[in-house]
């Protein structure tokens, strides 16, 4: 089966009630993770490369580990670049196999944020490939995305509304209180999702997908194995999983899903590391990551996203 856009994928999800997930992707111990409970679930699947993993590991290689990933399970799979911040790094990766691709220029005004944005726009549709684009600022730090909490915007329907518009992007990225990174809120302070502003943009954009970056929920327990082993965590607070539930049901069709999988893979690592320290096989440290990834991607796709059954 040939990688697919999500353009089908987020269709169904719509009309469904249930959102997509979007998974980032570093190596392969993550995508065998993703990709196995994946499966198991029959979920439809984004596996999503940043451009820190693509200078990490490298567009080819992590091409061919996706592929091998899609002929083994099957499964409708969709490649996505996050946070593209420019046309050429947009352009590399279409031209490079990916079916999807966000342009990020929610840091520039809104009349060069659409200007770069119907740029990638353009020439992604004349190949075949769709575009997110990005409204708002979340808080938190992601590779090379890096946003202080003071310079954090929530998104204008408004300009929502103005920005599909003008551009012709295929989904939409928006900012309604999620944020980036483990440490998303500081001790004390309560996550709370602007839901009345996805309400409004919902009603202003009837059918069309929303996407929530930021939104992992930092899983008690694989922080609480980090800490265990020698990890100092004690202040990581995540988006509670009932309101991305809530958040699914509603217009957004896909939720991004990176700190988590970075927090279980390395619980799993200290965890086995701690336990047995004169060991230097990372076959055997890299498995329970990868078993770790595989049971909170089941997780996620059964109890928060809804879309297991849906390939």
């Amino acid at each position: 089966m040939p990688f697919v856009t999500t353009a089908e994928m987020f269709k169904k999800a719509y009309a469904g009630g249930y959102a997509v997930g979007a998974f980032n992707v570093n190596n392969m111990e993550i995508i065998q993770g993703i990709a196995d409970a994946a499966a198991e679930t029959r979920a439809p699947l984004i596996l999503q490369v940043s451009a820190g993993a693509r200078k990490y590991a490298r567009h080819a290689y992590l091409m061919k580990l996706i592929e091998a990933a899609e002929a083994d399970t099957g499964l409708p799979v969709a490649i996505h670049l996050d946070h593209g911040e420019d046309f050429e790094i947009c352009k590399s990766c279409i031209d490079g196999g990916f079916t999807s691709v966000m342009i990020d220029g929610s840091k520039y005004p809104l009349a060069e944020n659409i200007e770069l944005s119907r740029k990638v726009v353009e020439y992604a549709h004349s190949k075949g490939v769709v575009v997110e684009g990005e409204l708002g600022k979340l808080a938190g730090v992601e590779d090379n995305v890096s946003v202080s909490d003071e310079d954090a915007q929530f998104t204008s329907p408004d300009e929502a509304e103005e920005f599909v518009a003008k551009t012709g992007v295929d989904s939409l990225a928006i900012a309604i209180g999620t944020s980036h990174g483990a440490f998303k809120f500081k001790p004390g302070q309560k996550p709370r999702l602007r839901f009345d502003i996805l309400e409004e943009i919902s009603r202003r954009l009837p059918g069309f997908p929303i996407v929530l970056h930021g939104a992992s929920s930092v899983i008690p327990e694989f922080v609480e194995k980090i800490n265990a082993n020698g990890g100092a965590m004690p202040d990581a607070i995540g988006i509670p999983e009932d309101m991305l539930r809530q958040a699914a049901k509603m217009a957004v069709c896909k939720i991004n899903i990176d700190s988590d999988l970075r927090l279980a893979m390395t619980a799993g690592i200290r965890e086995y590391m701690t336990a047995h320290p004169a060991d230097f096989d990372p076959r055997k440290y890299l498995t329970p990551a990868r078993d770790y990834i595989k049971s909170l991607v089941a997780r996620k796709i059964t109890e928060v996203l809804g879309c297991d059954g849906k390939a």
